[in-house]
């Protein structure tokens, strides 16, 4: 794994056309809906055609597609995958959805009607510091792993708990425990002003392919968006550019920003886990990856390589 626009992609095609028996499994929660295709730089027709790709356009983009289904997903695909006696290269995707289906981890479900009470709750004064203080009179455990003012964290840990009975916490060691696992992390090493370079670059490229064109289309769908699609990096920005007059430059600008923190915030995560081998940047990637690849299938312990940028 690696940071987005760290190249991933493109290395990954290249393993799978020197490695005969890799099938790539794509670990992204936007590429998963149809229509969203250059913003969230899926592989071209010819590529899908010439190498097998796993998990892209599984359903419209109206639709809210869960972490749990998503997994569901993922564990269908590599059985698939292993039935054929192939390997997955799973390439791309946000990290909570890579930790779901790389260490199989137990989801809650999910509780509609209760959620929206919490929501509510949070919205009034203190409304979120109060929801903590419940959740650690309920779950000590979970409080302790999240600040007060996480909203997003304190209701969904206030939501399973209510919803399944069950501390939030016993759903799991947690994100910060990192377990042994049968799959090979191979990462790409993070380096910012290089990194900051390229997202501002391909922006500039998504936009010529079409991307605003394409947001557009997205836009004047009778069924609309869905809340998570409409949330994607770019999607997000230049949906106010079409919907609310929102300067083109101003939302342009304020794409490659977001997707600069964002790319800071995946450092943060990766960095913390030990399993990743990390490639040397001085270096040719390709016989890295192919060497780490080797390594994994030589082992007989991991049936899977990953290699990600997760945006």
């Amino acid at each position: 794994m690696g940071v987005t626009a760290s190249g991933k992609s493109r290395l990954a095609a290249q393993l799978a056309r020197a490695r005969l028996d890799a099938e790539l499994v794509s670990i992204d929660s936007m590429a998963v809906y149809r229509g969203m295709d250059i913003g969230t730089a899926k592989p071209s027709p010819e590529e899908r055609a010439a190498l097998r790709y796993h998990l892209i356009d599984l359903v419209e983009p109206d639709e809210e597609f869960t972490l749990r289904q998503f997994q569901v997903a993922a564990k269908e695909a590599l059985a698939g995958i292993e039935a054929r006696s192939h390997r997955a290269l799973l390439v791309g995707g946000t990290a909570l959805y890579l930790r779901a289906v790389v260490d199989e981890l137990e989801l809650p479900g999910r509780w509609p009607q209760l959620s929206a009470q919490l929501e509510r709750e949070a919205d009034g004064p203190g409304g979120v510091a109060a929801l903590h203080e419940r959740l650690a009179a309920l779950d000590p455990a979970a409080a302790s792993r999240m600040t007060a003012s996480n909203r997003r964290r304190v209701v969904r840990a206030m939501e399973v708990t209510l919803g399944s009975g069950r501390p939030f916490s016993s759903f799991g060691p947690g994100l910060d425990v990192h377990g042994s696992s049968p799959v090979r992390l191979v990462g790409l090493p993070f380096d910012p002003k290089a990194t900051d370079r390229a997202i501002a670059e391909r922006f500039v490229a998504l936009l010529d392919a079409g991307l605003l064109d394409e947001v557009r289309r997205l836009a004047v769908r009778p069924a609309g968006l869905s809340r998570t699609a409409r949330q994607a990096l770019g999607y997000r920005e230049l949906l106010a550019h079409v919907e609310d007059g929102l300067a083109l430059d101003r939302a342009v600008d304020e794409a490659v920003r977001r997707t600069r923190s964002f790319a800071r915030r995946q450092w943060a995560w990766f960095r913390r886990d030990p399993r990743i081998h990390w490639l040397d940047p001085s270096g040719e990637l390709l016989p890295q990856l192919l060497e780490h690849w080797d390594e994994a299938v030589h082992e007989g312990r991991a049936r899977t390589a990953v290699v990600g940028d997760l945006g």
